[in-house]
């Protein structure tokens, strides 16, 4: 069952697949991948990473020596984890073992939480 939320406070901000403003205060994270943008929450053992995908968005296979878990706040994804794709809608959740092969497809405007247990996994882009 898909969570359900209702937006409450400033709905100005309010734009299908862009995250508030108190979202993108945080740095932004150095994503190698076209059509990602995404924010660090840092702490001093792990990463809470916001992500917002472009439609068609393909994150390659890859894997890390930490578990990952992660929350589709809007969207859709196919998620593929040691081989086996299930899609992830609105309010699922989801955990990446340690070590495991994972890639994801997104089939639309998406925004995605990642909780990473590493606190290096992504670097804040450089300000130019």
């Amino acid at each position: 069952m898909a969570l359900r939320v209702k937006l409450l406070g400033d709905t100005k901000q309010k734009r299908e697949g862009v995250f508030p403003q108190v979202v993108t205060n945080l740095p932004e994270a150095d994503v190698p991948v076209k059509g990602i943008r995404a924010w660090i929450l840092q702490s001093e053992r792990h990463q809470l990473v916001f992500f917002q995908m472009q439609p068609r968005v393909i994150v390659p296979e890859h894997s890390h020596d930490y578990p990952q878990w992660g929350l589709m706040i809007e969207g859709k994804m196919e998620l593929t984890i040691n081989g086996k794709t299930r899609i992830v809608e609105k309010g699922d959740e989801y955990v990446i073992p340690a070590k495991a092969k994972h890639s994801a497809k997104f089939r639309c405007m998406s925004r995605v939480m990642d909780l990473f247990s590493e606190k290096t996994r992504y670097k804040p882009k450089l300000v130019k």
